[in-house]
């Protein structure tokens, strides 16, 4: 036997151990490292071009409810009103030189009119002179709007109205303007402020993290390591994020928060790796590229220990996210696509890239070292403690005055959520000075808010049949009480094939809660009514679907989440109580991380310094959707915190010593992996639209409360205070995996 295999099988990470799968996959990896790295590069390239063409591919978020009432609605409308569209937006006509009385005003009208319908997916238009003028002209004379029906579900009327805004460009040249906006017309341009935001949050967050990087892992090359694979892996997750494209309709918010949780995730994942890799070269005294084995053999002794944790932590993000398709909601199940995509792209890229890379830097990694003094102790030979462990004993030796600070600032941080309001903001003020910014606020200041998207009420016969005599009484006695409601500026009644749909025009903008309260008070005066079946729909409506749906299947959601992930802990801990704890910890945390979010977004505390004026509420699948994510991204450091101290309990069953061993080992990467996710996730609070502002500022304090609070004071005054409970696991056998030893893997990879 050769004295590298022998030096492995005294390894003391793998003495009296067989490698598993991960150790396996990593020594295969470094032992093919020519043909992984080209392989990797070719495929970077490829998917990289693909990146233009999946942002031509994304569509905008589709907030439908299939089954839904305003679904209904949209169907019943589309059937007997398709001369309207599926959707009706303005085109506003504004000049401050001519009013709409004078020849060229109207001159550009028409020349815009025509333009109009001659646009594809455009089912009719009509001027302000061929409507209601009363309503359809500003008393000033100098803007009117017209009213076009959009054809198309969703995505498509976005590109309806990008076209019919570009053809309608040159009237401009006439000293008039002619403007888009409405509901589909605001959506394409919050897609296009999403894309500038994320680029923005990414100049500023990558950056950040790269100098974290250098101070956690002590040299420029091996901070190098974690930027490379994870754009490697962003880079196949855009790949196949434009492959599923083909069958399915991704939004630009998937890719926004695929790409925010994806970055985030993969950066950690590789540094977590090159820190153990590292750590195992000092052990070994590799300081020779040439010592092939010794290199493997840290490779595999770094994925198949740190390795393990992160493809745990990975399963566990994505259980999160799945679960988010309990809803129901199409663009909830995007998003959770679109996430579990990214994540899958980021572990393939640390399982099979990053391996060969470390195989093929092996002490170079060193390389732009920093001073010994600033660098990880795990680094340094010889090192037997550190603060870390200093700071472990001090907590276990107060573990009820440390456990109960730590979980009444929890809860105090959690007690906003008792308050927490739900709504949807499509952000109308961060629209900017587009065509449709400026047609927006010109209709918000001129003609009412209201009008941006009206309420639509459609009114039939029982089953959808023509309205009897007593229903077409029926129906104009409702439109009739809705005409002399305090609460609306005006209703535009249309009849067709003895159906009607009347146009309810509220005086606040359709995003408000006001108008959500409107639509609420429309749909139980409706269900008074027996002659006609009346149904309510347009954007309001399908808002308060969307928030109906979510608030009624969140516990089942937190439900799936504590259920699957107490199953998939007990069997990565091998411990009930280190699994309830987690859990219990977790909870905690992602309370006191929204409880915060409640007390800024909701109620405006610190508002102005953030750059966001408070709606009073937060985007109704917020919640929700953080929940998810922050109970999958907060389990991480726990499985590598609790994976640390279980190797060493394993070693020596001292449950003191093992904690503190633990905090030692995974206190300085756990740090810096939260700071690194922290500088990306708070790069988007400098967002413009509003649902990114809140996500990024969200995940960033659960990450902080996570890393600083949970991890370095509650863990180990628990872990204390459980003691030897922490490891018990009844009726179940602990037994290792029957594979082959490390060294004799290493024995024969090392040839290659």
């Amino acid at each position: 036997m050769t004295r590298s295999a022998t030096s492995a099988r005294r390894d003391p990470v793998h003495s009296g151990d067989r490698i598993g799968v991960a150790g396996r996959i990593g020594i295969l990896m470094a032992g093919h490292r020519r043909a992984v790295l080209g392989a990797w590069l070719l495929l970077i390239v490829v998917c990289a071009a693909a990146y233009p063409a999946l942002h031509h591919r994304l569509g905008a978020p589709d907030y439908g409810v299939p089954g839904s009432e305003s679904a209904t609605a949209e169907r019943l409308a589309a059937d007997h009103f398709s001369q309207l569209g599926a959707e009706q937006d303005l085109i506003v006509f504004h000049s401050g030189r001519y009013t709409a009385d004078s020849p060229e005003f109207r001159a550009a009208v028409d020349h815009a009119l025509t333009a109009a319908r001659a646009t594809a997916g455009v089912a009719g238009a009509v001027g302000p002179f061929e409507g209601n003028a009363a309503l359809q002209i500003s008393a000033d004379r100098h803007t009117a709007f017209g009213i076009a029906g959009i054809d198309g579900d969703m995505s498509a009327r976005v590109d309806v109205v990008s076209r019919l805004q570009s053809a309608l460009t040159p009237v401009a040249d006439s000293g008039v303007q002619a403007m888009v906006t409405g509901y589909a017309a605001v959506e394409g341009e919050q897609m296009r402020t999403e894309t500038g935001d994320m680029e923005r949050a990414e100049s500023i967050g990558l950056p950040v993290a790269a100098l974290v990087l250098v101070l956690a892992l002590g040299a420029l090359a091996a901070a190098a390591l974690p930027i490379t694979v994870t754009a490697a892996g962003i880079a196949l997750a855009v790949g196949l994020l434009f492959g599923l494209t083909s069958f399915l309709v991704f939004d630009s918010l998937v890719l926004s928060v695929a790409t925010m949780i994806g970055t985030g995730t993969a950066i950690d994942y590789t540094m977590f790796i090159v820190s153990r890799f590292n750590e195992e070269l000092t052990r070994r005294r590799v300081r020779d590229r040439k010592a092939r084995t010794e290199i493997l053999a840290a490779v595999g002794a770094a994925l198949d220990t740190t390795g393990r944790t992160v493809l745990a932590s990975g399963l566990i993000v994505m259980i999160s996210l799945c679960a988010l398709t309990v809803v129901g909601l199409p663009m909830l199940n995007g998003i959770a696509i679109g996430v579990v995509t990214a994540v899958l792209a980021t572990l393939g890229a640390a399982f099979t890239l990053l391996p060969a890379a470390l195989a093929t830097l092996g002490p170079a990694i060193n390389r732009g070292a920093l001073p010994p003094r600033l660098r990880p102790a795990e680094t340094r030979a010889h090192t037997t403690s550190s603060a870390w462990a200093c700071w472990a004993r001090t907590v276990m030796a107060r573990p009820v005055l440390f456990g109960a600070a730590g979980v009444a600032v929890l809860l105090l941080a959690a007690a906003p959520l008792t308050g927490m309001k739900y709504g949807i903001d499509m952000g109308l003020n961060s629209l900017g000075d587009s065509p449709t910014g400026q047609a927006t606020r010109l209709v918000q200041n001129t003609f009412g808010p209201g009008l941006l998207s009206p309420i639509q009420v459609v009114v039939t016969g029982p089953s959808d049949t023509a309205l009897s005599g007593s229903g077409v009484v029926d129906a104009n006695r409702f439109v009739a009480e809705l005409n002399r409601d305090p609460r609306i500026a005006s209703v535009v009644p249309q009849q067709a094939d003895g159906r009607m749909l009347a146009l309810v025009v509220p005086k606040d903008s359709f995003d408000s809660t006001a108008v959500a309260d409107l639509t609420s008070e429309i749909r139980t005066r409706a269900r008074t009514v027996e002659s006609a079946q009346i149904v309510v729909g347009g954007v309001p409506a399908t808002f308060a679907d969307v928030s109906s749906l979510i608030t009624s299947r969140f516990p089942w959601v937190i439900a799936l989440v504590l259920t699957v992930s107490m199953a998939f802990l007990v069997f990565a801990f091998r411990s009930i109580v280190l699994a309830l704890k987690a859990i219990a910890l977790n909870l905690l945390a992602t309370g006191a991380a929204l409880g915060i979010t409640v007390a800024v977004f909701q109620h405006g505390l610190g508002e102005s310094l953030l750059g966001f004026h408070s709606t009073g509420f937060l985007q109704v699948y917020l919640p929700l959707l953080v929940f998810a994510v922050l109970f999958g991204l907060s389990m991480d450091y726990e499985v590598f915190l609790v994976r640390r101290m279980k190797e060493a309990w394993d070693r020596d069953p001292d449950n003191a010593a093992a904690v503190a061993e633990g905090l030692q080992h995974t206190a300085r990467p756990i740090t810096a992996a939260a700071a690194i996710m922290v500088a990306v996730f708070a790069s988007f609070v400098t967002a413009n639209v509003l649902e990114l502002k809140q996500i990024g500022f969200a995940l960033a304090v659960a990450v902080t409360i996570d890393a600083v609070l949970v991890r370095l004071i509650l863990v180990p005054a628990f872990m204390q205070l459980f003691g030897r409970w922490n490891w018990w696991l009844p009726a179940l056998r602990r037994t290792q995996p029957s594979t082959a030893s490390t060294a004799d893997r290493i024995d024969s990879s090392a040839a290659v």
